[in-house]
């Protein structure tokens, strides 16, 4: 019989509504049903392409003895966290402070006042590597909750007194300048993996907001270093087993400090960042390399992630049923034996792949099969043939059960997927990518989005999730709808993230200029959550003060330039401290330090030279610079639909482009080589 979860539109909640277990979701009627019975609270976060929380549903959650014994002794809260991030973050955090070391599954267990007193992550079935057994671990948090109450409650309200004195402190940190920088490109030098690319050892994962710094950096600067590490590590990323060869797009991390075995659930945010950083390390070298991968990953992202109301659905499991054996293992789909190779494409060919994609007899991977790579010592290749090599294994590959996919519409994410396709559509003249990313900008107004410009975190099939947006959820849009808006001409979306940047002034902002990851009048829980850095995604943080400050070069409110000042000082005192962690609010800060240059070019539409203009505007490696495009908007509000196209004129009737920054503005031009100067692009 089904529990409480059968009526969720999470699609992580839904594969548990089966389970014995009495699941309850996080509510109020769950916390006062553990009052009224006298029982703890077990708290288990997850998400659907978790492998391993898979693994404690098939070994735990569906045997009906632990089942039993849990609904018996306990009130079990299951949460999603990527619909219910502030959740997650406030009960990570504790389980971080109290062991060294976070992740998920996630299990807590609580008081009915939610104040978490025992924590852990994955527990097996049976006791293994120094690790007890779940119901070891269930049958303990009875015992002494039973037996010593006093106890577990001074160590719930300790754990909570502790929470409470982490409040952030960096409201008058300043903001940050070239030194800070300067510094922070020191230490990621310092933790350069020169050899590999990327930062760190195993696992290593994608540093996708590092990056973006690393570009920026070089495009205010011209450092050399900070776009080889760029280049360097994109080079090797994209060679490697953690790009898929096959059908475009990235994996969440590698389990290998090479790149080569991947964790295979693919994720929507690491996607649509991943993209978007290759389209701009195009931009600053023209690299084939790159916008290949930037077009690859567009496609992959349209073609199997997109939904069909024109959202971007969430992940795909790093898990499938293996054709061999029947049972659900991880990376099935993707990896391969020299022997299917050859069976697919006949002995020459076959040969071939194994040599191009580096397939081995004893395999890179499990069970003899390897994961296809692009090794750099592989063999000279002709182009088309490798070609067909590739859409005949993705042909068969397709015919393999595929891995499950997380349908539900993130609002956050499907921001940064917005922003990422818009900008390569105009890149790489794809006008299809750009309509893609207008349908998904279209469904977050009309689904989303509520007459007060209030944001829901999540939808599936068109119907609204019940939990409110956070931070990340109103930075993240608005940044989607800005590329939007310079990209398509379109004031409209301008004009929506404004709205969500003044919400984040007024729901979001502490008096000091910090920022809180919920709204103040949201949801209480035991921590407001409020984190500065980047997690596998950009801080809802700097993501909102990256809106604030692009928003802010649109329409010149200082207002709004102020907002995003204040909240850069967590960058001014963490950035040279931990610059792998918080690689997006230095992004931020070089946008910040170069202008952000405003540009505005006008002219007629029909024009081809008003086209050739914006796209110019658009190539500009200047970080953050901000692009409208249109007719001159006329004193009595003609015209144009963007403020920065405000009584701007055509010089000798052609269409002419704007370039200010700091209240001086550069020399009108007509000529895009002179508008590209400008801008400090690199290559026309």
């Amino acid at each position: 019989m089904p529990n409480r979860l059968a009526n969720e539109t999470s699609p992580y909640l839904l594969q548990h509504a089966d389970n014995p277990v009495d699941w309850w979701p996080w509510s109020p009627e769950a916390f006062a049903e553990a009052r009224e019975r006298g029982v703890p609270v077990h708290l288990s976060v997850g998400y659907s392409s978790c492998h391993w929380c898979h693994v404690l549903a098939g070994e735990s959650f569906e045997d009906e003895l632990t089942a039993a014994y849990m609904n018996e002794h306990f009130v079990n809260i299951k949460v999603d966290r990527e619909e219910r991030p502030d959740v997650d973050a406030v009960y990570m955090e504790a389980v971080q402070a109290a062991t060294g070391q976070g992740g998920w599954p996630m299990t807590v267990f609580m008081t009915a006042d939610a104040e978490p007193f025992y924590f852990g992550t994955y527990f097996p079935p049976e006791p293994r590597q120094g690790m007890p057994s779940f119901m070891q671990v269930l049958e303990g948090v009875r015992t002494a909750w039973v037996g010593r109450p006093e106890e577990v409650a001074e160590v719930a309200q300790r754990i909570v007194r502790d929470l409470a004195g982490r409040e952030l402190d960096y409201g008058k940190a300043g903001t940050p300048g070239p030194g800070e920088l300067a510094q922070a490109l020191l230490g990621l030098t310092r933790e350069y993996d020169a050899a590999r690319g990327g930062f760190g050892g195993a696992p290593k994962f994608p540093p996708s907001m590092v990056l973006e710094f690393l570009l920026r950096h070089h495009g205010r600067t011209g450092s050399e270093g900070a776009l080889q590490m760029a280049a360097d590590t994109c080079e090797a990323m994209a060679r490697g087993g953690i790009y898929d060869q096959l059908g475009g797009g990235f994996a969440r991390y590698s389990v290998d400090r090479e790149w080569v075995v991947p964790h295979f659930e693919k994720m929507l945010y690491d996607n649509a960042l991943l993209c978007r950083v290759y389209a701009h390390l195009w931009r600053a070298t023209g690299s084939d390399l790159a916008r290949r991968i930037a077009l690859e990953t567009a496609d992959f992202m349209v073609r199997e992630l997109r939904t069909e109301q024109g959202g971007f659905a969430s992940a795909l499991d790093a898990d499938s049923e293996d054709p061999a054996t029947g049972e659900h293992v991880e990376g099935a789909y993707y990896a391969w034996t020299p022997a299917e190779l050859r069976e697919v494409l006949g002995e020459a060919d076959g040969e071939s792949a194994v040599a191009y994609f580096g397939v081995t007899e004893e395999g890179t991977f499990e069970h003899g099969k390897s994961v296809l790579q692009l090794p750099q010592d592989g063999p000279v290749v002709d182009a088309e043939r490798i070609a067909g090599i590739k859409a005949r294994l993705l042909a068969a590959r397709a015919e393999r059960p595929a891995p499950g996919r997380d349908d539900k519409v993130v609002a956050a994410w499907n921001g940064l997927a917005i922003a990422a396709l818009a900008e390569c559509g105009a890149y790489f003249d794809r006008p299809d990518l750009v309509e893609r990313a207008t349908e998904a900008a279209d469904l977050l107004v009309r689904v989303h989005m509520d007459g007060r410009a209030r944001l829901s975190r999540t939808s599936k099939d068109g119907r609204v999730g019940a939990n409110d947006g956070v931070l990340e959820d109103y930075g993240d849009v608005a940044e989607g709808f800005l590329a939007l808006a310079s990209v398509t001409g379109e004031g409209v979306w301008l004009e929506f993230a404004g709205f969500l940047v003044d919400l984040v002034m007024d729901r979001f902002t502490a008096e000091d200029g910090s920022l809180y990851d919920t709204a103040h009048d949201a949801e209480k829980l035991i921590r407001r959550p409020q984190d500065p850095t980047d997690t596998a995604a950009p801080s809802g943080w700097t993501a909102a003060a990256g809106a604030l400050l692009s928003y802010a070069a649109h329409t010149g409110s200082q207002a709004h330039r102020t907002a995003a000042e204040r909240a850069l000082g967590v960058v001014h005192a963490l950035g040279p401290r931990v610059p792998r962690f918080i690689g997006h609010g230095l992004s931020v800060a070089e946008a910040l330090l170069d202008g952000p240059r405003e540009v505005a070019v006008v002219g007629h539409p029909e024009d081809p030279a008003l086209a050739l203009l914006h796209r110019t505007a658009l190539l500009g490696t200047a970080p953050g610079a901000v692009v409208a495009a249109g007719l001159p908007l006329t004193a009595d509000g003609g015209g144009g639909e963007f403020p920065l196209l405000a009584e701007r004129t055509l010089v000798h009737d052609l269409p002419t482009a704007y370039v200010c920054r700091h209240f001086v503005c550069a020399r009108p031009t007509t000529d895009p080589v002179e508008l590209a100067e400008q801008l400090g692009t690199v290559r026309p």
